[in-house]
């Protein structure tokens, strides 16, 4: 770039479609593509005002990036979707959208900022710190089979009050820095509350493993979706003429002890089946622990865990 001035950060719309597909359409072949072409006009925000917002790099009227960032909580942003055309990458394209987002979430209020990685996005992590982010917690997802007859060694209630309670004390909450997948906003995490562990066990579904000995584990469910079949990327499915996949998503799966996994996974297992959920996945902290408690207890584990860096937004 020959100078600051050839490059605009202004609000993407969906004008800006076919220029966006043409350098993310490319992106990640090996991985079954890039998502944002597919969800693009479903994840713009339609107008100012929307608790989130959709920023385009624009070199001499030409698309060069792209991200949005969301505002998960009343302090807490979320950032999502950077992509930066491959002829405009190493030219602090990235850095100059995620000041943007900075700013942005900075005047709605938030003061910390989190993104996802993939384990396996080593470039994005060299960005991510280059601008200001720290990491914080990794995760990956258990996946129980949907099961109407699913049985465990112990009571599991959905009382939200021990469920929290539960989570208040466990090493997975530790692990995980207090987050879990936020049930408003697909692929982002953000502190949980007793708030939402009430709201959840009213809108969807919240358990708690509870033995003689005490409280044992705990989960939620975030949400259910459909998304296209052979979507690697697990993006919602955005044609009307895809075929789809129900799936139910759990933002937190903690536990003491294999037993206790066990009694978890299985509730969670009827619980999907009572959803008419094809799918499963429920967030774990990325511990030799957890990770090897799950397939312990019988229950597939996904291939590699992801990240969430954070940046403190108040001293910017």
């Amino acid at each position: 770039m020959s100078s600051d001035s050839d490059l605009e950060i202004r609000r993407a719309t969906h004008d800006d479609y076919d220029a966006v597909t043409e350098f993310t359409g490319g992106i990640w072949p090996d991985r079954g593509g890039d998502y944002i072409p597919r969800i693009y006009h479903d994840w713009l925000e339609d107008e100012p005002g929307q608790g989130k917002k959709t920023f385009l790099a624009d070199v001499d009227g030409e698309a060069a990036g792209i991200v949005q960032g969301v505002m998960l909580s009343p302090d807490e942003a979320w950032f999502q979707g950077m992509r930066v055309a491959a002829d405009y990458r190493r030219r602090g394209v990235s850095h100059r959208l995620n000041e943007a987002t900075f700013e942005w979430a900075r005047e709605q209020g938030a003061t910390i900022g989190r993104v996802m990685i993939f384990s396996w996005n080593a470039a994005s992590f060299g960005a991510a710190r280059a601008s200001g982010y720290e990491p914080i917690t990794e995760f990956r997802f258990a996946h129980p089979e949907p099961d109407p007859d699913a049985e465990g060694p112990s009571r599991v209630s959905s009382d939200p009050a021990t469920a929290w309670r539960y989570w208040t004390h466990s090493d997975a909450r530790d692990r995980l820095s207090g987050l879990g997948l936020a049930p408003e906003e697909s692929w982002a995490a953000r502190e949980l509350t007793r708030s939402d562990f009430e709201r959840l066990a009213d809108e969807t579904a919240v358990f708690a493993v509870e033995r003689d000995d005490g409280l044992a584990g705990t989960a939620y469910r975030s949400r259910t979706y459909d998304r296209a079949v052979d979507d690697p990327d697990g993006a919602d499915a955005a044609a009307d003429d895809a075929t789809t996949e129900t799936w139910a998503e759990y933002g937190i799966g903690a536990w003491a002890d294999v037993d206790a996994a066990r009694s978890l996974f299985a509730a969670i297992a009827r619980d999907a089946a009572d959803c008419g959920a094809d799918e499963t996945r429920v967030l774990i902290p990325e511990t030799p622990r957890h990770v090897t408690d799950a397939p312990y207890a019988g229950v597939d584990i996904s291939e590699e865990p992801d990240f969430v860096l954070g940046i403190d937004l108040t001293g910017h």
